[in-house]
């Protein structure tokens, strides 16, 4: 950017005005983005610490948190930079990030307040921000990438819309269900057949008025029943995440959703095998990405095959977004010997 500070490329985006001399309090208004705790939690001392460092070298003017996460400082001068960033720094604050850089992480509430929660969502945002600091603070890359991390398939961080890498809470084994609890919502009023059966967008339920009958098989993890009838059902016991690709809004080319490129890992520490995903997605972005070209812009141009390739994933039927809609397919030799 314009301005910064020392040693960070990221974390502060430059707003000069060009009429400085008829608007002199807003002559220069600089934002800075602070990274945020995971799950947004906050003790209110912290809140009012924050809020008194920016009351001391800004304009008091906050945005808790954007689309994007971080706390959003509005509005300082060139020369409060370097304070400001210096006392943050002294209380535990750093900056977050901005440009072509990995973008602060962010998560839902996981488990410190949801119990459907697949993996611990909180731990995995703090083990990113700290793995990746360099890229964060220092941009090196063709464009954005953004970390948003779901504990279930409902998504409360909305990462499957607006995260480069969106890593969401599924589970492998049977849904867990208490019938007990099934006939009690029906005893209660729930019409099972129409708000749950009917509901479910693969058809894998049934229910005989006394059973609820899941063909697990079948299942695509969407949440809808657990999260309507939420004493009667839970996730299964066999629990990780689903790792998807590529969404973000409309800037550039136009909007796209993420597409999943790897069905089910376990998302425990250390977190080795997403690492070196995550790295070797890099490499090939590195590579072959435009500037301003975000990661799923670059997996359409080249081709969702070609990405598989280059990053050493093997295909998968999870993987496919839409059904093609050209009705020739020309095979390369080396998928004929396969």
């Amino acid at each position: 950017g314009i301005v910064g500070v020392r040693g960070y490329g990221a974390g502060v985006i430059g707003r000069y005005s060009d009429v400085p001399d008829k608007f002199p309090g807003v002559a220069h208004f600089h934002t800075i983005r602070v990274n945020q705790p995971a799950g947004f939690f906050y003790t209110s001392a912290a809140l009012r610490e924050i809020c008194d460092i920016w009351d001391k070298y800004g304009s008091g003017l906050t945005n808790m948190h954007g689309s994007t996460g971080d706390i959003i400082l509005l509005g300082t001068r060139t020369e409060n930079l370097e304070p400001v960033f210096a006392e943050l720094s002294s209380r535990g604050w750093d900056l977050g990030g901005s440009g072509s850089a990995v973008r602060t992480p962010s998560c839902c509430v996981g488990p410190g307040r949801c119990e459907w929660s697949c993996y611990d969502t909180l731990e995995l945002t703090y083990q990113i921000t700290q793995r990746f600091q360099d890229e964060l603070h220092r941009p090196m890359f063709p464009y954005k990438f953004k970390f948003k991390m779901a504990g279930c398939a409902v998504d409360c961080i909305a990462s499957i819309a607006r995260a480069d890498m969106s890593i969401i809470g599924t589970w492998k084994d049977d849904i867990q269900i208490d019938q007990d609890e099934v006939r009690n919502y029906a005893k209660n009023g729930m019409g099972i057949q129409a708000e749950i059966i009917d509901m479910c967008p693969t058809g894998c339920m049934s229910w005989d008025g006394n059973e609820l009958t899941i063909k697990n098989e079948d299942c695509n993890r969407c949440m809808h029943c657990i999260a309507k009838m939420t004493k009667a059902l839970r996730p299964g016991k066999e629990r990780g995440a689903t790792i998807l690709l590529g969404s973000k809004a409309p800037i550039v080319t136009g909007a796209l959703m993420s597409w999943v490129i790897v069905p089910f890992m376990k998302m425990e520490p250390p977190y080795e095998e997403l690492y070196d995903l995550v790295e070797r997605i890099w490499e090939f972005w590195d590579e072959h990405g435009k500037n301003r070209e975000r990661i799923g812009e670059l997996i359409e141009r080249m081709g969702f095959p070609t990405f598989l390739k280059e990053v050493g994933l093997e295909p998968h039927p999870a993987m496919v977004k839409e059904p093609r809609r050209d009705p020739f397919f020309f095979w390369s030799e080396e998928d004929i010997e396969k």
